[in-house]
């Protein structure tokens, strides 16, 4: 339940003001940290970091490269030119690559052998938000530790002398041809002797990041698609529709009779399926599909799957019949990926809609999961409503409460009180969690069991003491 709280740096100054939470950088968009001013900062600072960071030698003569992408946020058009401004200015090269999907610049960001990647995006928030996400060289997320290296050089001014001069200043680029790699990236994870030929698939792209990418690959591995939201404006980001919004979704599966709906967030890191009975599939049932066939086909690694403490514990049950276990991080696909790369691990993600699939990418990524359960639809002839049987979920209780401030929890005897209570009653056959979002001033409570209505009416007792003791918005 520690995901949310603050990583200290030893200067005073730098503790009062943070940065960086679970996921890079996020707020609204004009208001510090997410500001033209501080995204410039931000941009000499990585610069610095990255450049050291990166153990290929510049040869004589050329500079140090970052690629720089964003989804379709109004917003980004300030941040990024703020981006471009900081990052040139240390004497670093920006490749921009404009509107492309979070993992898509972690794969360009690769491709191209930059020193670090960029990602302008707040995920799943509305447009009035944005973010800012940081890859290395190889296209893995940053850890606390480098940043805290940023975010040590942005508050100290440790690199306010570093002024390159005359030809020694970087330079812009735009880099036309990001979408097309990007696109047959994801085309390689899906097998070259299957085609999505004869298969109806409705998409929702959320008006973000993948409204040209998710729809090209589908069409171009042959399937027959219906797309929805993909007009972006700049203000309709995640706007009723995409995967926050699953509702969408499932009115577009039954709309078009497709046998699959795909639906996105803002960025498309996360994807959300639907059946062809308009019922929603998630994370934890993505997860149990694709676990299952790997160990069936003896390629999940150490028939092992990495979840977070948020997914069902109907999914070990589930992977604990066909042969595997299941390890759990804290929440964030970050966390998710710290695991896997520590144990050398293959799958993981959460309930949300991130999935990490190892051998191909190296990040949440929404069309290559997609494309995983499209391989084993094909390849079993079998309908979504059918694999997603393997699962049997726990009810789950959950709320979501917006907070004035994230008050320790241990500061609430009251709450913690009815949380021990409720673990009690539970008998070791569920569990409570309660944590604070690292994203959003929220509190997330989520009550696991076997009787629905006893962790409902549990739910609400925690939620109303929560509310009593601290408020909410």
């Amino acid at each position: 339940m520690d995901e949310a709280s603050p990583r200290r740096l030893n200067d005073p100054v730098a503790q009062e003001k943070r940065i960086f939470g679970t996921d890079g950088v996020r707020g609204v968009a004009n208001v510090e940290p997410v500001t033209a001013e501080t995204a410039l900062k931000l941009g000499r600072a990585a610069a610095h970091v990255f450049t050291q960071l990166n153990p290929r030698a510049h040869p004589s003569g050329t500079r140090p490269k970052i690629v720089l992408g964003k989804d379709t946020r109004l917003s980004g058009y300030m941040l990024e030119n703020a981006f471009v401004a900081g990052i040139t200015s240390l004497g670093v090269d920006v490749l921009v690559i404009g509107p492309l999907p979070t993992p898509g610049v972690a794969y360009i960001t690769r491709s191209l052998r930059a020193d670090a990647g960029i990602v302008l995006s707040a995920s799943h928030n509305s447009y009035e938000d944005n973010g800012i996400k940081f890859f290395r060289h190889d296209g893995y997320k940053l850890d606390d530790r480098i940043e805290n290296q940023i975010e040590q050089l942005v508050f100290t001014g440790e690199i306010d002398a570093v002024r390159p001069t005359a030809g020694k200043i970087g330079r812009a680029t735009r880099i036309d041809d990001a979408l097309g790699r990007y696109v047959e990236f994801a085309k390689a994870s899906f097998p070259r002797g299957l085609s999505l030929e004869k298969m109806r698939i409705a998409v929702d792209v959320a008006n973000g990041a993948a409204y040209k990418s998710t729809p090209c690959i589908l069409r171009e591995l042959g399937a027959e698609i219906f797309v929805a939201h993909d007009e972006p404006n700049g203000t309709n980001i995640n706007a009723g529709c995409g995967s926050m919004h699953p509702e969408e979704i499932q009115r577009f599966v039954r709309e078009t009779g497709a046998s699959v709906g795909i639906s996105h967030d803002g960025d498309a890191d996360r994807v959300l399926l639907c059946d062809e009975k308009g019922e929603i599939v998630d994370g934890d049932e993505i997860l149990a599909i694709a676990a299952v066939d790997l160990l069936r086909s003896r390629q999940l690694r150490q028939n092992t799957l990495v979840a977070t403490v948020m997914s069902n514990f109907g999914l070990d049950e589930a992977i604990a019949e066909a042969g595997g276990q299941v390890v759990r991080a804290k929440v964030g696909d970050r966390y998710v990926l710290e695991e896997m790369v520590q144990r050398d691990l293959n799958l993981g993600g959460e309930q949300s809609g991130h999935m990490i699939f190892r051998d191909f990418t190296t990040t949440g990524d929404g069309i290559i999961s997609a494309l995983q359960i499209l391989r084993i639809m094909k390849a079993t002839g079998k309908p979504l409503s059918e694999l997603k049987r393997c699962l049997t979920k726990y009810p789950q209780a959950q709320r979501n409460l917006r907070v004035k401030e994230k008050t320790p929890l241990e500061q609430m005897p009251e709450v913690m009180r009815l949380v021990g209570e409720t673990e009690k009653e539970l008998s070791g056959k569920g569990r409570v969690l309660l944590r604070y979002s690292g994203t959003e001033p929220k509190i997330r409570l989520l009550v696991e069991g076997r009787e629905l209505a006893q962790i409902d009416r549990q739910a609400n007792l925690i939620a109303h003491a929560i509310e009593q003791a601290i408020g909410i918005n």
